[in-house]
């Protein structure tokens, strides 16, 4: 059981660094990519902590969140004002503005 837990955790995390190296221009898929390793991370903690029967991985699994949380907020907002900027999402340097 724990070596399936395991190798679905590393599968995650292993998705989610291919989503974050092989697309970059997209920062919102960037943002997705960081919080799937940030998942696959908190979901590591907690079956090591069912594993050896101890608390600590969980309480540290919540805090893992919870800063995932307030990562997600502060990517959306600067997700939105460089949309209101850009007029596109897309990290391409070399695209012209819109506006």
């Amino acid at each position: 059981m724990l070596l399936h837990q395991l190798t679905t955790n590393t599968l995650l995390f292993i998705i989610g660094f291919l989503g974050l190296t092989f697309n970059y221009n997209s920062l919102l898929t960037t943002l997705m990519g960081i919080e799937v390793m940030l998942l696959s991370a908190s979901l590591n903690f907690i079956t090591y902590s069912v594993y050896f029967n101890d608390m600590y991985g969980q309480i540290f699994s919540i805090f893992i969140l919870t800063i995932a949380a307030s990562e997600s907020a502060v990517g959306l907002a600067i997700l939105i004002v460089y949309y209101s900027l850009r007029g596109s999402i897309e990290m391409n340097y070399n695209s012209k503005n819109k506006g």
